[in-house]
């Protein structure tokens, strides 16, 4: 009689707690999978934030270095300036300033080759295309002899440390001459 109440007991109720079970432990399987999923794509954003936070600290650190001179090399420009114009004032043919000429020009040599070691260059544009990222227009000059937009003058040069404009060049802009107003007896 035992037999007959397992016989006629559905196969399919006697398996259904263990299919309970295992849909259970699939469910917990995947609901681990996602956590883990989770936990690996913050630990990928965690390490890719690190990587980050190095190389910008790596390049501010690289800037500092490049450019921890600005400020002292913006106070020493109006040394060179001073001996440049001194040496332009002086004629070299005059015998009694010679001495002084000569001890102008070897400190201008200095300070130039104490600044070209430090990536400090001069940026002098007399006669090349007026360029507003370098060149600080004072004025502007019609002539005839160069094309609109050329660097007449040079006031003051500019420098640039690194490649970086740390002052810009002062210069006069030639233009292109305007048309005469017509004269009376063209008028008539």
């Amino acid at each position: 009689m035992a037999d007959e109440q397992n016989l006629d007991t559905n196969p399919e109720e006697q398996l259904a707690p263990e299919v309970a079970a295992g849909d259970e432990l699939a469910a917990r399987v995947q609901s681990l999978e996602e956590q883990l999923a989770a936990a690996q794509d913050q630990s990928l954003r965690v390490a890719a934030d690190l990587q980050n936070v190095r190389r910008r600290a790596e390049q501010d650190v690289e800037k500092a270095h490049k450019f921890a001179l600005e400020k002292f090399a913006n106070d020493l420009l109006p040394v060179v300036d001073s001996l440049e114009r001194g040496l332009e004032m002086t004629s070299a043919a005059d015998e009694a300033s010679k001495a002084m000429r000569e001890g102008m020009e070897l400190t201008l040599k200095l300070f130039h080759d104490t600044l070209k070691r430090y990536q400090l260059e001069a940026v002098d544009p007399h006669g090349s295309p007026f360029n507003p990222e370098h060149h600080q227009a004072m004025a502007m000059e019609e002539s005839t002899h160069v094309e609109p937009n050329t660097v007449l003058k040079v006031f003051q040069k500019g420098y640039l440390l690194n490649g970086r404009l740390l002052r810009p060049a002062m210069v006069v802009v030639s233009k292109a001459p305007t048309a005469a107003p017509p004269s009376i007896d063209e008028q008539a």
